[in-house]
């Protein structure tokens, strides 16, 4: 019986979640750039999928210098990207196909051309001064994420702005009430439209340290983890609360917010976020798995550290890329066994207890492209190439088939298409038993069929031999996953005589012996 069946199932906690870069998804109109309309026409590849609910990366009025996270207008669709006419018939879409929508809100900054910062900029007694944090000089060492420096001068006052990320990106402050209730207000606008949710963009940003105390250097920070006073503040929880408070009073709504820390990791921050009574955050980004590496024994330690953190009741996001980090190909510093570690790690995305959350392409296994230097868009990658290539890399157009721009776009795009694009896309995939299309869509099934796999208890049991062994139980349900780190075939007799459910090796399903159970290099099994 399909999970959507059940009375329980909650489609935050239970399903499937997609994020689309809209911009690289599909383009409708030939001008380079995926848009709404694009989605629409491939709306009947997303349901094949067997996907529960879409995050849309920022579609809003933007300059577009940190592509669509700098807002100029929450209430308004980029023409890049369509109407609102188009929003709303996308919305419809998915609510008659029974599945909900997420859209990006990003509370911590605007755009440095929306109408409050321009207002706030022009003078000292602006009534929208304080919808920002303005300071005679620096008072601290706070520093930007993009820049050397988080404060900014402006010559039009002769002060300094703080911005979290690029200068064109002014941090508001959340401090003041005023801000609470005009953002507020513009999540209110696309509740009213009927959307589903949001993913909160640093959402551990918002709030600064009211006393302005300097941050703790970036050498202390990645070894003691120590308190920062630019990020993490206790205010933030509480407003979360609050929007949680907004979101809830629409009925069946959820927020999901991204805690950005430093590699590692660090989930005791990340746990935080849900609040003390599981107030705030309905889901709470965990990086801790993106920055894991290859081996049995630190994805165990990452695991048992993610839950150990998580309060009685809470719920784990399972996430391994999205549109700043690696692709799951692209981890592995050398090109031996990609694919079947990328493999690997797709069974831990469906198979954790948590919700998974796939980045565009990831089905097929997109990986990062290489990106000449003068075709690069996102400002970091001009900045620091050729040490930091920038974001793009994981950005580039959904590989659809082999066709000229990979059947994206009839026009030149607005990022290159991976060169790979001939071998790895949709059309190629389709029909193919051992794809990762395919791979990806059975995984998706047979958590609808197994609710012990989207719903069930988890147990940590073994690392040794660099096999990774847990086990899921609901009632008198319980199934075992089994993964092999290494390239070397493994014996395991102690599972022998039990029902292979699924193996990222096909045959096994047909050739594996009852009395002797064995997996081969880098194979992951669900066994019963």
């Amino acid at each position: 019986m399909e999970n959507r069946q059940q009375e329980d199932f909650v489609w935050w906690k239970h399903g499937v979640v997609y994020h689309i870069y809209t911009r690289s998804f599909f383009d409708s109109n030939n001008d380079g750039i995926g848009d709404l309309q694009g989605i629409i026409k491939k709306f009947d590849y997303l349901v094949s999928l067997g996907i529960d609910a879409i995050w849309l990366s920022p579609i809003y009025k933007s300059p577009l210098v940190d592509y669509g996270y700098d807002v100029s207008d929450y209430r308004k669709i980029d023409p890049d990207y369509g109407t609102i006419d188009d929003f709303k018939e996308f919305l419809e879409l998915c609510h008659s196909k029974g599945i909900k929508l997420i859209m990006d809100m990003v509370l911590n900054h605007t755009s440095d051309q929306h109408p409050w910062f321009l207002d706030s900029k022009s003078s000292k007694l602006s009534e929208k001064r304080d919808f920002y944090i303005w300071k005679k000089k620096k008072p601290n060492n706070w520093k930007s994420a993009f820049e050397r420096t988080g404060w900014k001068y402006d010559s039009t006052t002769k002060e300094y702005y703080y911005h979290s990320f690029f200068q064109e990106q002014p941090d508001l402050n959340w401090r003041n009430p005023k801000v609470q209730k005009a953002m507020f207000k513009e999540m209110e606008f696309w509740l009213d439209l009927g959307v589903d949710g949001f993913r909160l963009d640093v959402i551990n940003y918002i709030v600064k340290d009211e006393k302005f105390r300097d941050d703790p250097s970036l050498v202390n920070q990645l070894l003691f983890k120590p308190k920062l006073y630019s990020r993490n503040r206790k205010t933030s929880i509480r407003i979360v609360s609050e929007l949680r408070k907004l979101v809830e009073s629409y009925g069946d709504r959820a927020l999901i917010g991204e805690i950005f820390v430093l590699p590692p990791g660090d989930s005791s921050i990340v746990s935080k976020f849900l609040g003390k009574n599981l107030e705030a955050l309905n889901l709470a980004f965990d990086f801790s798995l993106i920055f894991t590496l290859w081996g049995a024994r630190k994805y165990y330690g990452s695991i048992n550290n993610m839950y150990q953190y998580l309060k009685q009741g809470a719920w784990a996001t399972i996430v391994f890329s999205n549109h700043d980090l690696k692709r799951i190909f692209s981890k592995s510093l050398w090109n031996g066994h990609r694919i079947d570690k990328a493999k690997l790690r797709a069974m831990l995305l469906f198979t954790l207890k948590g919700t998974p959350f796939i980045y565009y392409g990831e089905e097929i296994g997109m990986g990062n492209a290489n990106i000449p230097k003068k075709q690069i868009k996102d400002k970091l990658g001009k900045r620091y190439w050729p040490f930091y290539k920038g974001r793009d890399c994981a950005r580039t157009p959904m590989q659809w088939s082999n066709e000229p721009n990979a059947g994206f776009s009839n026009s030149s795009t607005w990022l290159p298409v991976n060169t790979n694009y001939k071998l790895v896309n949709v059309a190629s995939q389709q029909n193919d038993k051992e794809s990762f299309l395919n791979l990806f869509q059975l995984l998706i099934k047979l958590r609808k069929q197994l609710l012990v796999l989207c719903a069930g208890e988890i147990e940590l049991l073994s690392y040794t031999n660099n096999i990774l062994i847990y086990k899921r139980t609901m009632e008198n349900d319980q199934v075992y996953i089994l993964l092999n780190f290494s390239n070397s075939t493994k014996n395991i007799d102690s599972y022998s005589n039990r029902e292979v459910l699924f193996s990222t090796h096909t045959h096994k399903l047909e050739d594996q012996t009852a009395n002797k159970f064995y997996l081969d290099s880098y194979e992951g099994a669900i066994i019963r």
